[in-house]
């Protein structure tokens, strides 16, 4: 074991057994150590590089990080967040316990769960970083539940998603609010609504987002798959998703691969209607010209699906300290304030603003405003993501009964 992961579980232990004034200097001096140590690592982080808008906040996050702390971030490109797994799965195999080629994977849902469950999680972390005291736990509970599993400190939050629906205000006069009305719509207008394939996040997170319109108790989609229950609660879902396939974009006979080849055939004029898992998806696009100023945003009636995006550092990675450092700044009002830019990418903040001090609220108040981002009050409360067992079980039932 490093002297930095014994360091940290000392730490850990000593903040329940001593004064709060010496935990909280014991703190201070831990986390000077860890960022001494991290100075001049150079730092894995193995994300999803799918968003053109995600791979330039990464690439802007290294620049930040080499003035501030002297740390490299290295973005290891990733088409799947699986392959990150595999690979530190692979490593556990040959008995690699250290030195590890992963150091921070952004991580979520399914792949949490396996990580966690096989033990392949360094921490708990999120106490130890100074930033954490940001978080707002309270407003943003996803911050400590991913897809309904604890995350016990082992995953960090760096932003927020929530499904939304975008439209055009030029060609949609009224856009269906609700799964159910998606139908009718697309019988009046065929081929001008798609999702991404469920190969994808978003495309799986359009059959979810069904799934709880049609589930006879979306109770239980909060708990594990068994056989005994799947049928009878996709039952409905897959009667409506058989006679909304054939009028979809070309007849429900191709997909796009992915959010952003989806955007295209929004911007252009293919499809009228398309989902999106960030709020701020439609002034982005506006503003960098990929969609026309005439795209709106809307939630449906029933509420829309929510969650928390996490990084978390493998057991076996080869530069915790660094990894450390990094999640904390994605943490900062500096970095957090830079991603929600709908400029950039205007993804929403994990942090309660109301603990920030003026001069960093004023980064956030600031931000250009956009008749197409919705405000809090309109987006209105998420519903919860199901157990992963119910979007794997999803994805696999799609792929066998409409693409063999």
């Amino acid at each position: 074991m490093s002297t930095t992961r014994r360091g940290f579980l000392a730490l850990t232990a000593a903040c329940g057994l001593i004064g709060r004034a010496r935990a909280a200097a014991a703190a201070a001096a831990a986390w000077a150590d860890v960022a001494a140590k991290a100075r001049g690592q150079t730092v894995a982080w193995n994300a999803w590089a799918g968003d053109d808008r995600t791979n330039a906040f990464i690439a802007w996050t290294n620049e930040r990080m080499r003035v501030l702390h002297g740390v490299g971030v290295n973005h290891v490109r990733l088409r799947d967040t699986s392959e990150a797994v595999a690979r530190v799965v692979a490593e556990k195999a040959a008995g690699r316990n250290t030195d590890g080629s992963v150091d921070l994977v952004w991580i979520n849902g399914p792949n949490f769960l396996s990580m966690k469950q096989a033990g392949l999680l360094f921490g708990p972390v999120v106490e130890a970083l100074p930033n954490a005291v940001l978080i707002d736990r309270v407003g943003k509970p996803t911050t400590m539940v991913d897809f309904t599993v604890s995350v016990d400190g082992l995953e960090v939050p760096w932003r927020m998603a929530r499904v939304v629906f975008l439209y055009d205000l030029e060609r949609v006069a009224a856009p269906p609010r609700s799964m159910a009305a998606m139908l009718d719509w697309a019988l009046a207008h065929p081929g001008r609504l798609t999702h991404p394939t469920a190969r994808n996040f978003l495309g799986a997170t359009f059959l979810k987002q069904a799934l709880f319109a049609f589930a006879p108790d979306a109770a239980a989609l909060q708990r594990p798959v068994v056989e005994s229950a799947y049928a009878p609660a996709t039952a409905n879902l897959w009667e409506w998703y058989t006679a909304l396939r054939p009028l979809l974009w070309r007849s429900g006979r191709n997909f796009p691969e992915s959010g952003q080849a989806q955007r295209s055939l929004m911007n252009d004029g293919e499809v009228d209607i398309s989902i999106s898992f960030n709020p701020a998806e439609a002034a982005t696009a506006i503003a960098q010209g990929t969609l026309p100023p005439s795209i709106r945003t809307y939630v449906l009636d029933g509420g829309t699906i929510g969650n928390c995006s996490f990084n978390a550092i493998p057991y076996n990675a080869s530069h915790v300290e660094g990894a450390m450092l990094l999640a904390d700044f994605l943490l900062s009002p500096e970095a957090q304030a830079h991603q929600m830019d709908p400029r950039l990418g205007g993804s929403a903040t994990v942090l309660a603003l109301d603990r920030l001090t003026a001069r960093d609220r004023k980064l956030f108040d600031d931000l250009p405003k956009s008749p197409a981002i919705l405000s809090d009050a309109e987006l209105g409360r998420p519903l919860p993501e199901p157990h992963p067992s119910w979007m794997t079980r999803l994805v696999a039932d799609w792929e066998r009964r409409f693409t063999g």
